[in-house]
């Protein structure tokens, strides 16, 4: 296609900066910064936010805080005026990651940001790192190119990977800090590499931890099995519980017939996207939109019980889980997690002693893809991505913040974007980044940015 000359400068002011993202992308990734400090030290997630409020700083952002939230993590604001008139675009990633689960297994270090293949590979190299240094290389690009056409606010959140809620709350009570008239969310993804996609819709999430007991300690299981009640064999009867023979999510009081109304998900691409093994059915019914986009989702994320290795022949007296349970639009997560809380209480034999508890919440969310920040972004994405028309989906994931942000500011122009497009393994052992994608989707963000003030001026 034919490229306006503000395209032709943003990207190859976009180019030239490539190889000093790549440094500044090694350096986040570096820190080791899962907001867990059963995990990681609480000092990682400290400076992974120092780093992020001194490259704003450097950016000429006037206004620099850490915000202490009530989960105890740092969130990043920075707020760089704009012209006289122009609209304010607020744009969110986050520096927290999922943990590495067995470091051993990945083919590079997970903590060190490594090239191979043309991706770049680390933890929190396109979850959402990456987004922090595509907000970066986009307004860089702007200022090279002329200068940045709207008024930014930056927040760059420290425990979203986590399900906390300490953003969220804290949003809540300062609700003029985030406001803006468009809201830029990078921490979704194209639906595959070379396809630009805005993501439109979703799920939101519950976490709940349940725990069994049924004896005062292990027993012989050799003196004592057939007679005692295994806490590990009642915790796995009540879990198999959540899924119907043909794998559905079954809650008891949660409908799970939806059906998505927008693009599909051919089965055949999901099968090569999810890597689901030969002969391996996909579970649930309906398409696999309606499933991923549509209908709840329970998943088990851990048990808590003894390893394969080293273990005796015991009757376990405790066991415990965390389950995910990810909910569509028009389900509030509040009441989805009541709901699975009761269903595991209630699936519980032998008498055995449950406690089940939420532990985390966020809310799904649908955006209005009528608007006018939507125009704008296909007409980005078409020139940043030479032709290619803009995709609209939903996601299966939750962004917590993301409907904090749509009921605070109802009159705000929410859009998701991001680096996480299939390839990218996020959350996954060799999680990794296109640096094509990086590349064209700072200049996608560069370009909305530019044709959104155009647009709010009534010049385009």
């Amino acid at each position: 296609m034919e490229h306006s000359p503000e395209h032709a400068a943003i990207s190859a002011a976009v180019a030239a900066l490539m190889p000093r993202a790549r440094r500044e992308l090694a350096e986040l990734v570096a820190f080791r910064s899962v907001a867990d400090p059963g995990q990681f030290p609480p000092a990682e997630c400290r400076a992974a936010a120092e780093w992020v409020a001194a490259a704003l700083r450097a950016e000429g952002f006037g206004e620099v805080a850490l915000l202490d939230t009530p989960d105890g993590t740092a969130s990043v604001y920075g707020h760089l005026p704009g012209p006289e008139g122009a609209p304010t675009v607020l744009l969110y990633a986050h520096y927290d990651v999922q943990p590495p689960l067995d470091e051993g297994a990945w083919t590079s270090p997970p903590f060190e940001l490594t090239e191979r293949d043309g991706r770049w590979y680390g933890r929190g190299a396109a979850d959402c790192k990456g987004g922090v240094l595509m907000h970066l290389l986009a307004l860089r690009a702007l200022r090279e190119a002329g200068g940045v056409p709207v008024g930014v606010k930056v927040i760059v959140e420290g425990s979203e990977e986590q399900g906390t809620g300490g953003l969220e709350r804290y949003a809540e009570a300062h609700p003029g800090l985030l406001s803006a008239d468009a809201v830029l969310i990078g921490d979704a993804g194209n639906a595959r590499a070379g396809q630009p996609t805005v993501t439109a819709m979703l799920r939101g999430m519950t976490l709940v931890r349940v725990q069994v007991d049924t004896l005062a300690g292990n027993l012989h299981s050799g003196s004592f099995g057939g007679a005692a009640p295994d806490a590990l064999a009642a915790l796995v009867r009540m879990l198999g519980s959540l899924h119907a023979e043909d794998g559905s999510t079954t809650v008891d009081g949660l409908a799970a017939d939806g059906v998505w109304d927008g693009a599909a998900y051919p089965e055949a691409v999901f099968r090569e996207d999810a890597g689901v093994l030969d002969g391996v059915r996909l579970i649930g019914s309906g398409g696999v939109a309606d499933r991923l986009w549509a209908r709840p989702s329970a998943t088990v994320l851990g048990i808590d019980c003894p390893p394969v290795v080293g273990a005796t022949p015991s009757v376990q007296a405790s066991a415990r889980a965390l389950v995910s349970l990810r909910v569509p639009p028009g389900v509030e997560a509040g009441a989805a997690g009541r709901l699975l809380v009761e269903h595991l209480r209630s699936r519980a034999p032998w008498g055995a002693r449950v406690t089940a508890d939420v532990v985390g919440e966020g809310q799904p969310f649908r955006a209005d893809t009528g608007s006018p920040a939507y125009a704008a972004m296909a007409s980005a994405m078409r020139e940043a991505y030479d032709g290619a028309e803009m995709a609209v989906v939903g996601q299966g994931g939750s962004i917590p913040l993301t409907n904090t942000l749509a009921g605070l500011y109802p009159g705000a122009e929410i859009l998701l974007i991001g680096l996480s497009e299939p390839a990218a393994r996020i959350h996954a052992v060799d999680e990794s980044v296109s640096p094509e994608e990086l590349e064209r989707m700072s200049v996608a963000e560069a370009l909305f940015l530019a044709r959104y003030a155009a647009a709010r001026h009534g010049r385009g």
